[in-house]
C-alpha cells in the first residue's frame, strides 16, 4: 500500500471511497511482490499495479465494483484462469489480490497509519482476507510495537495476532498467516494479511576514513539507511561520502547517545566503528553497549589495537558480558607447523 498512500489518503479525507488493491500472496513466477497495490481513485484514476500490467484491468474492474459493494474479495489470478490469461498473465505466475473499499468509515485509522509511514515510525496493519464468517473480512487491527488499535473481533484474538504481526514488523517483511477456525496458531480457515510499513534499517558509521566510504557504498546496495559521523568537518563531507544518507559532524558519542535515547535505534541497527582513534572508539562503544541486543557492533583494527581497545573499555567501567557483543578481529590462531618440518619429523631416520 505505501507507494499509493498520497492518494488514498487524500480522497479518505475528501470523504470519498476509494478501492485498493493489495498482492497478499505470489506463486511461482508472480511480477510483483507481495505488498504491491493498485488503487482506483473515487474519481476513476488508477495508481500503482498489482502484475506489471498482466491483470490490471480486470483488478481495476474488481475495485470499481467492491466500491459500490461495500463487499471486499480475495481473488486469485494466475495462467490457468481464463479470465488471467486473457488479460495477459502468461508468466505462469500466480497472485492472490485482496480487493477492498476503503474509506473513513472502513478505515477509520489511515491517517495515523499514513502518518507513521511518512514520519519513519514502525506501523504494520492486520487485515482479515478470509473468514468462515464472510462479515468478518476487512476487519483491521493496526499494530505498533507499544500499542494496537482496531480489532479483529475480539480483545483475547487482538493480541495473540498483534505479538504475532510485530515479529514481522521487527523485520520488515509483509505475508499472510493462518489461523484455525477458533484462531489457533497452526490451523486452517482464517487467513490475515500482515502488512509492515518499517523505515529501512539503520547503519550507522563512525569515523569519516577510506574505509567507511566503502563500508557506506555497501550498506546502501544491501538496503540500509547509512549514516557517516565523524566531529570532523574537513573529512565528514558529500564529495568523500556521496553513498550516505546522512552526514553528522559531531561527537561520535554524543550522536549515538542522543540516538539511542530518543528510540531511533533499534534491533535492526548496524553500528561500525572504524574511527581507529581511541579517543573516539572508547566513548562511543561505551555508549553503543547500551543499544539492544539484537543490534550489530563493529569495531575495526588491528588485533593489537583491538587489546589495546578492550584494555580502555575495562578501564572506562565496561563489562566482560559487554565484549560478547563485540564484533573486532579476532585473536591470532595456533598456526599448523609447515609442510616440510611435519615431514622431516615423520620421515624415517
Amino acid at each position: 500500500m505505501q507507494e499509493v498512500v498520497p492518494e488514498l489518503v487524500e480522497d479518505w479525507r475528501a470523504g470519498r471511497a476509494a478501492g485498493l488493491a493489495t498482492v497478499v500472496r505470489t506463486m511461482k513466477s508472480a511480477p510483483r511482490p507481495v505488498g504491491a497495490s493498485l488503487l482506483r481513485r473515487a474519481d476513476g484514476a488508477a495508481v500503482g499495479s498489482v502484475s506489471g500490467g498482466c491483470v490490471e484491468g480486470a483488478v481495476y474492474e474488481l475495485a470499481a465494483e467492491v466500491v459500490e459493494t461495500g463487499v471486499p474479495v480475495l481473488r486469485r489470478y494466475g495462467v490457468s484462469d481464463d479470465e488471467a490469461f486473457e488479460a495477459g498473465l502468461t508468466c505462469g505466475g500466480i497472485l492472490d489480490v485482496f480487493v477492498e473499499p476503503v474509506d473513513r468509515t472502513r478505515y477509520p485509522e489511515l491517517e495515523g497509519v499514513a502518518d507513521d509511514i511518512a514520519a519513519g515510525r514502525a506501523v504494520g496493519t492486520v487485515t482479515v482476507i478470509r473468514h468462515p464468517d464472510p462479515r468478518q473480512v476487512g476487519r483491521r487491527l493496526v499494530v505498533r510495537h507499544g500499542s494496537a488499535e482496531g480489532s479483529l473481533g475480539a480483545a483475547e484474538v487482538d493480541r495473540l495476532v498483534a505479538a504475532d504481526a510485530r515479529g514481522l514488523l521487527a523485520a520488515g517483511l509483509n505475508t499472510t498467516l493462518e489461523y484455525g477456525p477458533g484462531w489457533e496458531r497452526q490451523g486452517e480457515g482464517i487467513e490475515v494479511y500482515v502488512a509492515s510499513y518499517a523505515p529501512a534499517p539503520r547503519m550507522l558509521v563512525f569515523g569519516a576514513i577510506d574505509f567507511a566510504a566503502a563500508t557506506a557504498r555497501q550498506g546502501k546496495l544491501l538496503g540500509f539507511h547509512v549514516t557517516v559521523c565523524d566531529a570532523r568537518p574537513v573529512f565528514a563531507t558529500r564529495a568523500r561520502f556521496p553513498d550516505a544518507d546522512e552526514l553528522v559532524v559531531e561527537w561520535p558519542s554524543r550522536y549515538l547517545a542522543r540516538e539511542i535515547d530518543e528510540g531511533r535505534v533499534d534491533d535492526r541497527t548496524v553500528v561500525c566503528v572504524l574511527t581507529h582513534d581511541p579517543k573516539f572508539d572508547v566513548p562511543v562503544l561505551m555508549e553503543a553497549f547500551r543499544m539492544p541486543a539484537g543490534c550489530f557492533l563493529g569495531a575495526m583494527g588491528s588485533r593489537r589495537t583491538h587489546e589495546d581497545r578492550l584494555r580502555r573499555l575495562r578501564e572506562a567501567g565496561a563489562a566482560e558480558t559487554d565484549f560478547a557483543r563485540l564484533h573486532s578481529p579476532p585473536r591470532p590462531l595456533s598456526r599448523s607447523p609447515p609442510r616440510s618440518s611435519r615431514l622431516s619429523a615423520t620421515a624415517p631416520p
